[in-house]
Order: structure tokens, then sequence, then C-alpha cells
């Protein structure tokens, strides 16, 4: 099966429907046809690249995401957990940059489904980041205003992509609150993927990861070599413990941020 290439552009390649043998044909049948669902778009190559986006690349440059996502995927597996959360400690440490490239080289895995939500639900950027910031929107489906179809994208046959066009209202209300499991739970039961990647906010801004902590298996923290220090990496290894795994640290060098990057001051 051919990988996408930078020519052929991210998501390209065509994938035959997926047969799982544990599952029943008719269960097979039915989630195929929830991932045919979802809207499938096309990702701008140059966009991506302007945004340090090279997951989607079966070349040399994704080799570090492509590490990262054997790694990931042997250490889930091993302990049969599916969702993970990408997190920081402070801002402009490049998490929610990790999260789409981590998810555009699991795309290039084809016997693999995953889905990534942008659950930085204060100031989203994955949409930005794809170019496709008015394709999808996460908060109508987490409220159950909306199905997880009509709130997300596809790109290739196996990654769906729910982003957030724009800050949600009462953000901690709706992670704390208690229709946020059950959406999870129903968006597992209908797509059953793989992984399900969660990028969060920074932890040391907002209490909303130490809310998150309890629906995820895990947590990847993401450190930037050049504004984290290695107290505020204690702090969140200290505040996820009893919460969930910590699966990792990552060092990330982050040496230019676009125009309108960062959080600021949260609520």
């Amino acid at each position: 099966m051919p990988l996408p290439t930078e020519a052929q552009g991210p998501g390209k390649f065509k994938a035959k429907p997926r047969f799982n043998p544990q599952r029943s044909v008719q269960e097979n049948i039915r989630i195929n046809a929830a991932w045919d669902s979802i809207r499938r778009i096309d990702l701008d190559p140059v966009h991506l690249e302007q945004h340090r986006i090279i997951g989607h690349l079966a070349q040399s440059e994704a080799l570090a995401f492509d590490m990262m996502r054997t790694r990931l995927l042997q250490h889930m597996r091993d302990q049969g957990w599916r969702r993970v959360a990408i997190t920081s400690p402070t801002a402009q440490c490049g998490k929610s940059t990790v999260a789409l490239n981590l998810a555009l080289s699991l795309q290039r895995e084809p016997e693999t489904r995953t889905v990534l939500l942008d659950m930085d639900l204060r100031r989203p950027s994955l949409g930005q980041m794809m170019g496709a910031s008015g394709d999808c929107d996460l908060g109508p489906f987490l409220t159950g205003e909306a199905r997880f179809d009509e709130s997300a994208v596809r790109v290739g046959e196996n990654l769906a992509v729910a982003a957030n066009r724009k800050p949600v209202a009462d953000a901690a209300k709706l992670i704390g609150g208690s229709y946020l499991p059950l959406s999870l739970r129903a968006l597992e039961d209908t797509y059953a993927p793989d992984l399900m990647i969660f990028d969060t906010p920074p932890m040391l801004l907002t209490h909303d990861v130490m809310t998150l902590a309890k629906h995820v298996d895990c947590v990847l923290l993401v450190a930037g070599a050049e504004v984290t220090t290695p107290k505020q990496i204690d702090q969140c290894e200290r505040d996820l413990a009893g919460q969930t795994q910590m699966l990792g640290v990552i060092l990330n060098k982050c040496r230019h941020h676009g125009p309108g990057y960062g959080y600021g001051t949260y609520d």
C-alpha cells in the first residue's frame, strides 16, 4: 500500500475497508460505515509546512514523530490503553504541534484508526494549523448538540480530527460536566478508534487538565527546551500522581512562534 508523500499530499492514499477478525461481520460493516460518514478533507502541504507540521511525510523529516508513534502504540497496546492526553507545563512549548504531527504520523499506519480531539477549548489551535478552522467544531458534540460526524473531519481513511472554530464558552463547566464521559464513550462505541489523542491546555495555566485526567489512560508532557524549567516538570508530575499515568516527557525546542500564538491569562 503506498504511503502519502509530499507530492501526493497528506491523506491521499486509499485504504481498503478494514475488517477486524475479533468482531462480527455486521459490527465491522457498521464501524466502517461510521467512518465513511465523516467528511473527508485534503490538507494543503504548503500550509502544513508553514506551521511546522511534517508528520504526514513518509520521509526522514518525520522520523522523530514516526519513532514516537511506534513507541506510543507499543506501550498503549501492551497496557490495553486507548486514550492519551498531550499537555505542557506552560504555553509556547509546542504541545499542539506535537499532537497534530503525531496524529498525522499515525494516519500513515493504515491498520490504526486515530481520533484527535482539540480539548484546549479556551485556546483552540488545531483547526488553524490544519488549515481547516471552519470545517469542524467539537464543542457541540461534547454538549450533545451534534453528532461526531457533524463535528469532525477525516484525513485519509483512518484519522478523524475534531477541532474548534473558536474558544468555547464555559470550558470548565463543559469539561467537568456529566455529559463529557458519555460523549467520549459514545464516540468509542460508534467508531472503535485504536487511539484517541486529547490536545489539552497547559497544566500550570488552568485546572482543565486535572479535570480531564480521570477520562484518559495516560499523559504525555511536552517541555519546551527554551521555555520549561525542571521545577515546572516536577510540579506537573506531582499534580498528575494519583490521577492518571505519566507516560513520559517530550523535549521540544520551539524557536519560532507565528503572530497571534500564545495563551495569555486563563480565566
